[in-house]
């Protein structure tokens, strides 16, 4: 027993990380154009770029794990023309936790509604990543008047088996364990899941491997990943994927090994007005892991 303490000492002051508050990451990770907004209890971070005359503003939701800074390089360059508009998802980054816990597609969706109409957003070009595009397709499904376009960067959506998946992801599925999560995570374990959506493992930067573990431990965020990855799913929803008329980029990096390829393949074909674009050697994030090879292609499908 006195063995078996002390090796949960250890790995506690070894491993053991205190929740960080917003007050000590905004320095950091939301300087300005970043801004916040209260929305249903929470106060959700986000930042609106570039041109404020844009009718047709760009709104970029990211996916499990990260936060709008996803997101940086293909809006340093959107940003010249047009406007740009991308949030922080309850559990992720410094928004923080849904009050109610609940983190079905239904919530997330219902969060959009009510952040679009705080940004009296009437009309956009709507585009997401992961977690972020099963969003970004729900939210097309039920509010189609108000999405002009639509971009799927390795969406979620149909039921599909990963070749592999985040090691924080399997920690957090798997009961009992997935408690000591929330006290116990290993700046290399961040580093490590990161590097498990890339391709080339070479191009996850100290900083963006910083940036992730630092906003994992934005308060409340361990648990709320912890929440989302217990939630049931609807395995049945994607048969909504028929209904959008929207023109639609599929986008989807070769080497996915999250939300394998086939999954691509029945985007485009179930979307009845869609084009599908095919990255060779990149990973589950485009537009993070090779964003001027990606952000080519979705300018073309802007223009055209």
């Amino acid at each position: 027993m006195f063995t078996l303490l002390a090796i949960i000492l250890i790995i506690l002051l070894l491993f053991g990380y205190q929740d960080k508050e917003v007050s000590e990451l905004t320095d950091k990770y939301a300087p300005s154009p970043s801004a916040f907004v209260e929305i249903n209890g929470m106060n959700v971070h986000y930042r609106d770029e570039g041109n404020p005359k844009d009718s047709l503003p760009i709104v970029l939701i990211h996916g499990t794990g990260a936060s709008l800074h996803t997101f940086d390089a293909w809006t340093t360059n959107l940003k010249a023309n047009r406007r740009v508009i991308r949030m922080d998802l309850p559990a992720f980054g410094l928004t923080g936790p849904f009050p109610d816990r609940i983190y079905s597609i239904e919530n997330y969706v219902t969060f959009i509604e009510q952040f679009l109409a705080s940004q009296n957003i009437k009309k956009c070009v709507l585009g997401g990543n992961s977690l972020g595009g099963n969003i970004a397709w729900n939210y097309t499904v039920k509010n189609p008047s108000t999405v002009e376009k639509l971009i799927l960067i390795d969406a979620a959506g149909y039921p599909f088996k990963p070749e592999s998946m985040p090691i924080a992801f399997k920690l957090a599925k798997t009961p009992i364990i997935n408690n000591l999560l929330t006290i116990i995570t290993p700046r290399f374990m961040a580093r490590a899941s990161v590097e498990n959506v890339y391709a080339d493992k070479s191009k996850v930067t100290d900083e963006i491997a910083e940036r992730y573990f630092d906003l994992t431990l934005r308060t409340g965020n361990r648990r709320a990943l912890v929440d989302r990855m217990t939630q049931d799913i609807d395995t049945n929803n994607h048969q909504k994927i028929k209904e959008i008329q929207q023109p639609t980029l599929v986008l989807w990096g070769d080497q996915d090994k999250l939300i394998p390829l086939n999954n691509a393949t029945r985007f485009h074909e179930d979307l009845p007005n869609s084009k599908l674009a095919i990255l060779r050697n990149v990973g589950h994030v485009p537009m993070e892991e090779s964003p001027e090879e990606s952000l080519v292609i979705v300018l073309d499908f802007l223009k055209n």
